[in-house]
C-alpha cells in the first residue's frame, strides 16, 4: 500500500486540528505554515475532509477549521478512504499490460490476494484513531507494534 501525498497531508492537517483545544480552529494559512504545505494544498485537503464530514469550518474572529467529531471517533481508515480510490476494478485496468483489459480479468489468482491485503490494511487502520496519532512517535509506534502482533493471531483464528 502506498500513501499518497494528499493522504499524508490530510493526516497531518487533521493531527494539527486534533491538537487544538475544544472549539478552537485553525486557518488554512496556519495549517499550511505548521505543516510546510501551501495554503492551496491545505485548502484542497480540508475541502475534501469537510465534504466527508470529518472537519467543519466557522467564520469570524475565532473561526477556521476544526474537527467535526472528537479525534477518538475518527479512524485512520476513514481518513484514508476520503482520498484513496480502492476500487479493485480500477487497479486491474491500470495494470492490464498492453491490452485494454487484463487477460486474467475473468479468472485471476492475484485478485483474491489484493482483496485480502486491502481488507487487512483497512482493518488495521480502522483500529487506529486520530487521537492516538497526536502522541509522541514512540507511543504511536508502540501501539502499532501491538496491532501488528495481534493481526497474525486474529488472521489465524479466522
Amino acid at each position: 500500500m502506498r500513501i499518497t501525498a494528499q493522504e499524508e497531508y490530510g493526516l497531518r492537517c487533521l493531527i494539527q486540528l486534533a491538537r487544538q483545544p475544544d472549539g478552537q480552529g485553525l486557518t488554512l494559512k496556519q495549517i499550511g505554515e505548521r505543516e510546510g504545505i501551501s495554503t492551496a494544498n491545505a485548502g484542497k485537503v480540508l475541502w475534501l475532509l469537510s465534504n466527508a464530514g470529518i472537519v467543519k469550518s466557522a467564520r469570524g474572529i475565532k473561526g477556521g477549521y476544526m474537527l467535526a467529531r472528537p479525534p477518538a471517533q475518527i479512524t485512520v481508515s476513514e481518513i484514508i478512504s476520503v482520498f484513496e480510490n480502492a476500487d479493485l476494478e480500477e487497479h486491474c485496468k491500470n495494470f492490464s499490460g498492453i491490452q485494454e483489459v487484463c487477460i486474467h480479468n475473468a479468472d485471476c489468482g492475484i485478485r483474491p490476494v489484493l482483496q485480502i491485503l486491502n481488507e487487512t490494511v483497512r482493518q488495521v487502520l480502522s483500529q487506529i484513531t486520530l487521537a492516538q496519532l497526536v502522541h509522541h512517535e514512540c507511543e504511536v509506534s508502540q501501539r502499532l507494534f501491538q496491532l501488528q502482533r495481534a493481526a497474525p493471531a486474529a488472521a489465524m483464528s479466522a
